[in-house]
């Protein structure tokens, strides 16, 4: 019989008999684990692991829709990234992408609040206060608020995911699923709209690279808010097709609620973000 080599765990200072730390799980450490080959070894299975997962959730994301859902609720974590994680990587790539062309779907400046958005009437009485309180001028102010409301809508976006969920737990409320299945549906869902709408933050630019009007153009901008929300209502009845196995015209009923509900979800997330940043800034 080999006998026991002898050994100290170097967490909690104790001899160990056994390969592994009976306190915290620790191995006993060997030469090789100190040469170049199993750093690089242990590097390259990290990033292939957390690719591996990335790639799989963004693929099942946009062709699979409410399969990530699926998973979640069967308790398959380890093949794909969290909700939550996915929509925060995702929300950090819309931003940039936003940085990259210009975009501004929820960094709607002070000037667009006050003159373009369905608020704009009772908006202009509300700032004229708020200059008058903090003693400036709109020149002065709007700066300042466009740099808050940017940060803003970078940290609170999330919020999209949660005021949504209520209406897929109204619409399926037959259903009896726990609230977390809602929840877990909306954030999935969110990603893939966060995703869509970096494609559609490309459109704009590229009609500037070709010297047209990009988002000035009324008619750009009413077209993209349209073709958006008929792309969200087709991803609406898929997935939801998927996760409460819902089907045909009750279904497409649901969707048709849901997809008014992205769309009020879009205005009052705009709204939440102007009172937010004129409050705090």
């Amino acid at each position: 019989m080999k006998k026991k080599t002898r050994w100290t765990c170097p967490n909690c200072d104790i001899g160990v008999l056994t390969p592994f730390c009976p306190n915290c799980g620790e191995h006993v450490l060997h030469t090789r684990e100190l040469t170049l080959r199993p750093l690089i070894s242990q590097a390259f299975e990290s990033f292939t692991n957390i690719d591996g997962r990335l790639l799989r959730s963004f693929r099942y994301l946009v062709s699979r829709p409410g399969a990530l859902t699926n998973a979640y609720l069967k308790g398959q974590r380890k093949p794909y990234m969290a909700p939550v994680a996915l929509f925060l990587l995702i929300n950090v790539l819309f931003f940039a992408m936003e940085s990259v062309t210009g975009g501004k779907v929820f960094t709607t400046p002070l000037e667009s609040h006050l003159h373009t958005q369905p608020w704009s009437d009772a908006v202009q009485n509300l700032v004229a206060r708020n200059l008058e309180s903090k003693h400036t001028t709109l020149s002065s102010y709007a700066p300042i608020f466009n740099r808050a409301v940017a940060l803003n809508a970078r940290s609170l976006i999330i919020f999209m995911a949660v005021f949504f969920s209520p209406a897929p737990a109204f619409v399926f409320r037959r259903s009896r699923r726990p609230l977390v299945v809602h929840v877990v549906f909306a954030l999935h869902f969110y990603a893939f709209v966060l995703l869509l709408l970096c494609l559609a933050t490309t459109i704009p630019a590229i009609s500037v690279w070709f010297s047209g009007a990009g988002l000035e153009s009324e008619t750009m901008d009413h077209a993209i808010f349209i073709g958006l929300l008929i792309v969200s209502a087709v991803y609406l009845y898929l997935s939801a097709s998927a996760v409460y196995r819902d089907r045909g015209a009750v279904l497409v009923l649901k969707t048709v609620v849901l997809t008014f509900a992205v769309a009020a979800v879009l205005f009052g997330y705009r709204f939440m973000l102007l009172l937010i940043t004129l409050h705090s800034t």
